[in-house]
């Protein structure tokens, strides 16, 4: 390869790089995630032992509009996510000036099978190693760690809440959470400092595991499924962080839809 379309090459994948993260793509790229999660809520809204299942991060997210707005609260929340997916869509648009590329948004989704088919043994490795002294960590042992409610479930009903997992919890705990504390350390240590990122990262994953074990379907506690948590809602983090929130979300979706529905 001469040093001309090596230098093309690069900037293809440079390209793609920054554009993949920016607002437009991958706001617009969660958007599916968002449409699927809530039309299998609604059509499971009447079905035996669906009624009332919900990803816990959705409940958390949609609790402040149903305390303003009652029984219209659902709606109020959906139309407040849409328009601000417009918003920001439209405004990174104007600023970039850029027209949107279908085969970027396919890239996008072959990196994130990628990213969740590697998460697993990367994460599961990792917990292993740390906790050398049990036995090597299976995906039913680190979601549930005894009785897995999942079991009695349909599959519609896990791929709803595999699919809100990775829209909700990326919204909860990496756009909200690690964004905000990102922001809120980065005015002592600099927005790009490094030990900002590290520690907005290791905050959020701390908080993101731990969340999983609150609530009527929350998990026992175990040291493995809370170490492995952890490592998982770190690797989120540092994701979120370098690839924006729609890989992110697509990313941890598919791995909750290989170990929860596959």
């Amino acid at each position: 390869m001469d040093l001309a379309a090596l230098a093309s090459s690069r900037g293809v994948v440079g390209s793609y790089w920054a554009a993949s993260r920016a607002p437009r793509y991958s706001f617009i790229f969660a958007l599916p995630l968002f449409l699927l999660y809530e039309g299998l809520a609604a059509a499971l809204a009447g079905t035996p032992g669906a009624a009332g299942v919900r990803n816990a991060a959705d409940v958390a997210l949609k609790t402040p509009f149903l305390i303003f707005s009652g029984a219209r609260g659902s709606l109020a929340f959906f139309a407040t996510v849409v328009a601000i997916f417009i918003f920001v869509v439209a405004r990174d648009l104007t600023r970039s000036h850029d027209r949107l590329r279908p085969k970027t948004f396919a890239l996008m989704l072959g990196e994130s099978a990628v990213l969740a088919l590697l998460l697993g043994i990367v994460v599961g490795t990792i917990t292993q190693r740390l906790l050398s002294g049990l036995s090597a960590l299976s995906a039913q042992t680190a979601a549930g760690g005894g009785a897995n409610p999942l079991a009695s479930m349909g599959a519609s009903t896990r791929l709803m809440l595999a699919l809100g997992a990775g829209l909700y919890e990326e919204l909860l705990f990496r756009v909200l959470l690690v964004g905000g504390l990102a922001a809120g350390i980065g005015l002592f240590f600099g927005r790009n400092s490094l030990l900002t990122g590290v520690l907005a990262a290791v905050t959020g994953a701390l908080v993101f595991s731990a969340f999983h074990y609150i609530g009527e379907y929350g998990d026992r506690f175990t040291v493995a499924s809370f170490t492995y948590r952890a490592i998982a809602g770190l690797a989120f983090s540092g994701l979120y962080l370098t690839r924006g929130f729609g890989i992110t979300a697509w990313t941890h979706a598919l791995y909750d839809v290989y170990v929860m529905v596959l």
